[in-house]
C-alpha cells in the first residue's frame, strides 16, 4: 500500500515529490503530504483525501521551498484518514521528519516506553513513534541513531528521514517493504516503486532488507544495520515511461485491457524457439522437472484465481498433482511440503506481504521456490530459487488485466514444459499447443473489439444489487476472477460458484430478474453446467452465457449470449476473462465510479 518519495539536488524538491507521488496513486491511500527543509526550517503540508489537495494548499508544490524533501500517500493502517494521522510525521521538536510504508508490530510497547521518557504522541500512528524513537536515540549521528531504532522495531518499514542538522543528506531504511533508489542527472530520489522515478533516472538500487542509505546531492552510501558500508550495483529500468501514462484512455484500465494482446505476446515470445519451450534461464533441469512429485501454488486475489487455473492444468496436462493455498491461510496452518515438492509463489508487484511470508516458510522447510512476478528485483523475485518474469509492464490500475493474463500464459509454458518433459504429451501436442498459443494474441484482441456490445449490456445492469457467476473445472477459475473484477470496481456484491454447488444452499438466493453468468469453455462439461443454467433459469434469473463458437446449443437455455473464439481447452481462460473484464469496466464507468482506484483497495498490498 502506500506510496514514498523523496529528492534532494539542486532542484525545487516538492514539485519532485507531487510528481512521483501522483504515479504512485495506483497503490491506493487515504491522504497524503510532504515535508521539504529550507532555511532552518522543515516545513510540512498534510492533508487527508487525495493527493490534489496537498497540490492545491502548494500551488503544485511551488510555495514550498528547498531541495530535500519527503512526500507520502497513506494508506490508513492505524488511526483513521484524518490530517492528524497523514504522513509526513515529526518529532516533538521538528528536527526529524519520517515517511513510513508498512507496520510497526511493536509499536504499542514501544510508545509506552517513550511516554514513560515524557514523549508526547500527536497521531494514532504506528509511524510517530518511529519519529519520537529516532529522537530518543539521536546524539548528534543520524546513522547510529537510525541503527538503534531498527534494532528495537519489529514489522516492516520503508522509510525516509529528514534530520534538520543535516540538510544535506536524505536517508532512507528499508525492511520487508520495497524501497529503491537512484541518481539523476541533478540530485538523488528514493520511492517505493519504479514508476515514480522513471521520468529521473533508469538506473536504481533495490534496497535489501534491514539496508540504510544516506544520500545526498552527489553521493549516494549504502550501509546494514551494524552501519558497516556495503557496496551495491544499480539496475537498469528498460520500462516506457509512456507505458505508465493513460495514452489517451479515459482510465488504466480500459488502456490495460487493450494493451493485454501485446503483454501475453512478450510474455511468451521469448519461451519458445523452434516449437518447444525453452526455460533454460530458470535454471530448472529436465531432470528436476521430473522429479516434481508434487505443485504447491500461493497467491493471493487474481493471482490465486490464476493458480486455481493452474491446478486443472497442470494435473490435466503434466499429470502432477497440485495444491492451491491463499497465501494468507498457507503461511499460519504449518502445511506438509514432501521432499519433491516445487512451491510457485505468484505475485504482480513481488512484493505482496503474506505471498513473501509464504515464500520465506518454503525455504524454511527446505522447499524449492519458483516465482511468478511481473517486477523485476521485487522481493519476492530476490528471494525465490527460480523467477519467472511476466511480461506485462507497469500495470497502473488496481483492478488487474494484463498481469492476470501473463500469469495464466506462465503457467501454460510451464506446465507444457513439465508435460513434455514427463512424456505427457507427444512432440506433435507440443506444437500444436505452441501454435494455439500464438493465434492468443490475436484471438484476444478480436473480443477487444466487440466491447461496444458488451458496453450496451454492462449498461442494463447498473443497478443491480447481487450478480452471480458459475463454472465448473477450467470454467469456475474463469468466474471467480470474473466475480472478482465486478465486484472491485463496480462495488456491487458478487460471487462465483462452482456450478454443481449451486442446489446446495445458493439457489435459494435466486429470484426474479437474478444476473447469472454461466462460463461454459470446457466441452466435457457443458451438459452438466447447462442442467445447473436450467435450475436457475427456472427462478427466473437472466443467464449471459459465455461459451465458445462451437456450443450453439448454449443459445436455448441462455437470455444473452457472448462467443468466444475456439482455442486449447486448456487455454480458454485467456480469452474467457476479456468480454468479463470489459463488464466489470463498463458497469463501473456507467455508474460514474473511479475505475482505477476504487475505494478501500490498494495496488500492491505490502502488509497483512
Amino acid at each position: 500500500m502506500c506510496g514514498i518519495v523523496g529528492y534532494i539536488g539542486e532542484k525545487q524538491a516538492a514539485p519532485i515529490l507531487l510528481d512521483g507521488l501522483a504515479r504512485l496513486e495506483y497503490r491506493g491511500y487515504d491522504s497524503a503530504g510532504v515535508a521539504v527543509y529550507h532555511d532552518g526550517k522543515i516545513e510540512m503540508v498534510k492533508a487527508s483525501g487525495r493527493l490534489s489537495v496537498v497540490a492545491d494548499m502548494t500551488d503544485n508544490g511551488k510555495s514550498l521551498k528547498g531541495t530535500v524533501g519527503i512526500g507520502h500517500t497513506r494508506w490508513a493502517t492505524h488511526g483513521s484518514p484524518t490530517d492528524v494521522n497523514a504522513h509526513p510525521h515529526f518529532n516533538e521538536k521538528e528536527s526529524i521528519v519520517v515517511v513510513h510504508n508498512g507496520i510497526i508490530e511493536n509499536f504499542q510497547r514501544l510508545k509506552s516506553i517513550l511516554m514513560g521518557y515524557g514523549y508526547a504522541f500527536l497521531s494514532d500512528t504506528d509511524t510517530e513513534v518511529i519519529a519520537h524513537l529516532l529522537d530518543f536515540y539521536y546524539k548528534g549521528n543520524p546513522l547510529d541513531a537510525i541503527s538503534k531504532a531498527m534494532q528495537r522495531m519489529e514489522g516492516s518499514y520503508a522509510l525516509g528521514i529528514i534530520f534538520k542538522e543535516f540538510p544535506d543528506n536524505l536517508f532512507a531504511v528499508r525492511k520487508d517493504s520495497p524501497l529503491i533508489v537512484g541518481k539523476t542527472s541533478d540530485g538523488s530520489i528514493l520511492a517505493s516503486d519504479v514508476p515514480a522515478i522513471l521520468n529521473y533516472t533508469r538506473d536504481v538500487y533495490y534496497i535489501e532488507n534491514e539496508e540504510i542509505v544516506r544520500m545526498s546531492a552527489s553521493s549516494m552510501e549504502f550501509f546494514n544495520i551494524d552501519e558497516k558500508e556495503l557496496i551495491k550495483e544499480p539496475v537498469h529500468i528498460n520500462w516506457d515511461a509512456d507505458a505508465a501514462e493513460k495514452g489517451g484512455y479515459e482510465f488504466f484500465m480500459l488502456k490495460e485491457i487493450n494493451e493485454q494482446p501485446k503483454a501475453v505476446s512478450d510474455t511468451f515470445s521469448p519461451r519458445i524457439k523452434n516449437d518447444i519451450v525453452d526455460i533454460e534461464d530458470l535454471n530448472l533441469s529436465d531432470e528436476e522437472i521430473r522429479n516434481i512429485n508434487k505443485l504447491h501454488v500461493v497467491a493471493c486475489g487474481s493471482a490465486w484465481h490464476t493458480g486455481m487455473t493452474a491446478k486443472y492444468i497442470y494435473e490435466g496436462l503434466a499429470g502432477i498433482p497440485v495444491e492451491v493455498d491463499l497465501a494468507s491461510e498457507f503461511r499460519y496452518r504449518d502445511p506438509i511440503l514432501p521432499e519433491g515438492t516445487l512451491l510457485i509463489i505468484i505475485s504482480q508487484s513481488g512484493e505482496t506481504a503474506d505471498s513473501l511470508a509464504a515464500l520465506r516458510l518454503a525455504k524454511k522447510k527446505g522447499i524449492k521456490v519458483l516465482a511468478i512476478v511481473n517486477v523485476v528485483g521485487s522481493s519476492i523475485a530476490r528471494e525465490a530459487d527460480i523467477v519467472f518474469y511476466t511480461m506485462a509492464g507497469p500495470e497502473i490500475a488496481v483492478a488487474t488485466t494484463k498481469a492476470y493474463s501473463c500469469q495464466l500464459i506462465a503457467h501454460y509454458l510451464l506446465a507444457m514444459k513439465f508435460a513434455h518433459v514427463r512424456g505427457k504429451i507427444s512432440d506433435v501436442e507440443l506444437k500444436e499447443m505452441i501454435s494455439a498459443m500464438r493465434e492468443l494474441p490475436g484471438k484476444i484482441n478480436t473480443l477487444i473489439g466487440e466491447k461496444e456490445r458488451i458496453q450496451r449490456f454492462a449498461n442494463r445492469y447498473l443497478a443491480a444489487k447481487d450478480v452471480f457467476f458459475m463454472g465448473r473445472g477450467i470454467d469456475y477459475a474463469i468466474s471467480l476472477e470474473g466475480s472478482l473484477k465486478l465486484k472491485e470496481i463496480s462495488y456491487i456484491h458478487s460471487d462465483a460458484y462452482a456450478a454443481g454447488e449451486l442446489k446446495h444452499g445458493t439457489i435459494s438466493l435466486i429470484e426474479d430478474g437474478s444476473l447469472v453468468i454461466a462460463i461454459l469453455t470446457q466441452k466435457d462439461l457443458y451438459a452438466k453446467t447447462v442442467s445447473n443454467i436450467v435450475e436457475v433459469k427456472s427462478r427466473k434469473a437472466f443467464v449471459m452465457v459465455v461459451t465458445n463458437e462451437s456450443n450453439k446449443e448454449a443459445e436455448s437455455v441462455a437470455d444473452y449470449m457472448v462467443y468466444i473464439p475456439e482455442t486449447n481447452k486448456y487455454f480458454a481462460n485467456s480469452l474467457a476473462i476479456i468480454p468479463l473484464q470489459l463488464l466489470a469496466y463498463y458497469i463501473s464507468l456507467g455508474k460514474g465510479l473511479d475505475v482505477d482506484k476504487p475505494r478501500n483497495l490498494a495496488k500492491s498490498v505490502t502488509v497483512e
